[in-house]
């Protein structure tokens, strides 16, 4: 077991020698035949695996991602060997109206929208809170946070429709901290406050 460092963000899990598992360990019982789930960062890591175990139980699947084409495509056959269709959306998540765009084209090819999973986030590790700039503060927010209104606020009409579910992915460092990542740790604090006071809006 040893460290892996990318420079680029996000990284790209194709290239990494340890790669995370991802597949199922149980055999699936269609739990969510004809049903469509929306992913933000679907296409690798935590948010692979949450697309083929929803894929594993029947489920279309909308994955959108930043810029990781490889990793992308390589969910995207995972999940259609499995039986299930898979939409892939190319875009910046910190951009409203493209996550305006991801709802509606999800709803518009897959037929219809029934989850959404806010799962994308980015981390930059600064040693100095005085080091943290402008620049990586709006970037952080906007794809850990911003995003997860923006796609919200799109989606709301049909989940309410569907009665449908909302899940946000947030992280131990909202309730722990971290001394490297404190422009991150803050916004899984507000993904857990936003959870929680949108539960009691719906």
């Amino acid at each position: 077991m040893h460290s892996e460092t990318q420079s680029h963000q996000p990284g790209k899990e194709h290239i990494m020698q340890d790669r995370p598992q991802y597949e199922p360990f149980y055999e699936g019982v269609g739990k969510f035949s004809g049903q469509v789930v929306l992913i933000s960062g679907g296409d690798s890591g935590i948010g692979r695996a949450v697309a083929l175990s929803f894929a594993q139980e029947g489920a279309d699947i909308g994955i959108i991602y930043k810029d990781e084409d490889t990793d992308a495509k390589e969910t995207k056959e995972l999940i259609e060997s499995r039986g299930s269709r898979c939409l892939l959306m190319k875009g910046d998540l910190g951009d409203i109206d493209f996550c305006r765009q991801c709802v509606e084209e999800t709803k518009n090819k897959l037929g219809n929208l029934n989850i959404l999973i806010n799962n994308a986030g980015e981390q930059h590790v600064e040693e100095n809170f005085e080091d943290i700039s402008q620049e990586q503060l709006l970037r952080t927010y906007k794809t850990n946070i911003f995003s997860f209104v923006y796609l919200i606020q799109a989606a709301l009409p049909y989940l309410k429709d569907n009665k449908g579910s909302i899940i946000n992915n947030a992280s131990v460092t909202a309730y722990k901290g971290n001394p490297l990542l404190m422009d991150y740790s803050s916004t899984k604090g507000a993904i857990v406050a936003l959870t929680r006071s949108l539960s009691k809006s719906c």
